[in-house]
């Protein structure tokens, strides 16, 4: 594994989860840019709008450690209210 592979093998969090209903109302905690972004690339409802593309960005850089996490953690909440599965 490169120094590169386990430098963005890490867990990064955020302060606080943000949590989204999936299926029939059941919620779950988002914890992070890594988690937010594997939901949105392989559990995101089929709508996607404006947001969502902010949101995949916002988090690919705060994983990459070249973006924000207070601004990762925003645009991944604005993306959940934009389809409406904030909790």
């Amino acid at each position: 594994m490169s120094e590169r592979e386990d430098h963005f093998s890490e867990v990064i969090l955020w302060e606080t989860p943000v949590f989204v209903r999936i299926g029939r109302g059941m919620t779950e905690p988002i914890d992070g840019p890594k988690e937010a972004l594997d939901y949105l690339w392989n559990r995101w409802p089929a709508e996607r709008g404006p947001k969502f593309e902010i949101a995949k960005v916002s988090c690919r850089l705060a994983v990459e450690h070249y973006g924000s996490l207070a601004e990762a953690r925003q645009a991944f909440q604005d993306a959940a209210v934009e389809v409406n599965i904030l909790a």
